[in-house]
């Protein structure tokens, strides 16, 4: 039980430490707010596409992959967001909050920490499954971030031409569907036996890493300078609301129902990697994307604060009732 704890706090704390980080730069001056909008754009618009793109192109064997988990997966996810919009309608009425809202209901941080936490629970293979179902997942946690923002805008308009083209328009989504290119090209070029790959070209490839890494920490750094405690008690309502149905409420449906449908045919690595989709943090790219389309990133950036505090416990005890069951 002590290994467990530990692992949980350890999956988790630094990423609160980094955002800790970012608010005291934020006090002591070296970063306001006119950086944080910047650095915020970059992350959404650069750095994060890079991300996704390498992970995805990072994949070794797409014949590996069992739709059936990842078809479960992305319909648990659906369901989560049909139920959320009428549950955050109910929760608050201005439509930028419903905007960031929305996103805590349904979108983890699976692009981040998603793979690292699966590794964790289930070693090489844990890691494999969850880089596989990243292929899936993303793309769906991004597309319904899309369409919910859209709905709940912070003009509160919506139509299916502005859904359409904030999807296609979308960078993350571009970043996964660039490498899903990549990956098809360099399956191509295995059976014609051509050695060429990406890493040929060293300094492209250096180039790439190099802005792969500053996501996540830039990212969270931002997150910590847009951080205002000041903006908590008029936002305790959805706060609360949002911290309880992405730490409690979603881990418990989307574990739980998949271990009573699903025991014998999901192992430890798949249960591994519905961890890592259930029970972690908002993700942190619903702020700079909240900030994009209007919706309210003092909530956002909360959501993912408190999310994330919270998510240490909800890991240690997905973990340890699962390991009790017998799945890992």
């Amino acid at each position: 039980m002590l290994d467990d704890l530990a692992f949980a706090f350890n999956s988790v704390s630094p990423i609160i430490l980094t955002v800790a980080i970012g608010y005291i730069l934020k006090r002591i001056g070296m970063m306001n707010s006119d950086f944080a909008k910047a650095a915020n754009k970059l992350v959404f618009r650069v750095f994060l596409p890079v991300m996704l793109f390498m992970n995805v192109y990072g994949i070794n064997d797409l014949g590996n992959y069992d739709f059936g988990y990842a078809l479960y997966a992305a319909v648990a996810v659906l369901i989560l967001f049909l139920v959320g919009i009428p549950t955050v309608i109910l929760i608050t009425k201005p439509a930028e909050r419903r905007g960031a809202l929305i996103q805590g209901v349904f979108r983890s941080n699976y692009a981040l920490i998603g793979i690292p936490l699966a590794t964790s629970l289930f070693g090489e293979e844990g890691a494999a499954v969850a880089t596989l179902l990243s292929a899936i997942m993303v793309p769906v946690f991004n597309i319904l971030a899309v369409v919910g923002l859209s709905v709940f805008g912070g003009d509160g308009k919506a139509s299916l031409k502005r859904v359409l083209v904030g999807i296609v328009k979308n960078p993350l989504i571009i970043g996964i569907f660039a490498g899903l290119l990549a990956l098809g090209i360099r399956g191509v070029l295995v059976e014609l036996d051509v050695s060429f790959r990406l890493q040929s070209v060293s300094a492209l490839w250096k180039t790439l890493e190099y802005l792969k890494n500053l996501a996540t920490p830039l990212a969270l750094l931002v997150l910590g300078a847009q951080f205002e405690f000041s903006a908590i008690s008029h936002l305790r309502r959805e706060i609360v609301a949002g911290t309880v149905i992405r730490s409690v409420i979603v881990p418990i449906l989307g574990i739980g129902c998949a271990y009573l449908m699903f025991k014998d045919r999901f192992g430890g690595a798949e249960f591994a990697a519905l961890v890592a989709v259930f029970s972690t943090p908002v993700a942190v790219s619903s702020v700079p994307m909240a900030q994009e389309m209007g919706a309210d990133v003092s909530l956002a950036g909360q959501l993912v604060v408190f999310t994330t505090i919270s998510s240490a416990f909800t890991v240690f005890v997905a973990s340890f009732v699962l390991k009790s069951l017998g799945v890992f």
